[in-house]
């Protein structure tokens, strides 16, 4: 799936996408999972996979997000330990797999790239 397409199926019926996003459902046939992010914390989107890249937008607490690859990055210590995970959830956006809720400390999507 392209980035483009992904785009699309996140902005697509901004009230219903809004929803599914709050229920971790998606419609998309491949069952796109949503994880949430770790309770209390607004969460930085970062244009790349580290610290060192800029802040494109910041999530609100209790958002979930889909994780459509991962890739390694600069290493952060978060509320689900330390890792150099990172997770791509949007085109050009990334946020730390160490506060994101997987279920695991290893990847749970294909590498990125």
């Amino acid at each position: 799936m392209t980035f483009r397409k992904r785009r699309s199926l996140l902005l697509a019926g901004s009230a219903a996408g809004a929803l599914l996003m709050m229920l971790g459902t998606s419609t998309d046939a491949s069952a796109l999972t949503y994880y949430p992010v770790a309770p209390g914390v607004r969460l930085n989107v970062r244009s790349g996979p580290g610290t060192d890249y800029t802040i494109v937008r910041v999530l609100p607490e209790g958002a979930k997000v889909p994780i459509f690859c991962q890739t390694p990055g600069s290493t952060v210590t978060g509320y689900y330990g330390t890792s150099n995970i990172w997770d791509n959830i949007d085109d050009g956006e990334y946020v730390s797999d160490a506060y994101v809720n997987t279920g695991s400390d290893g990847y749970v999507a294909s590498r990125c790239g």
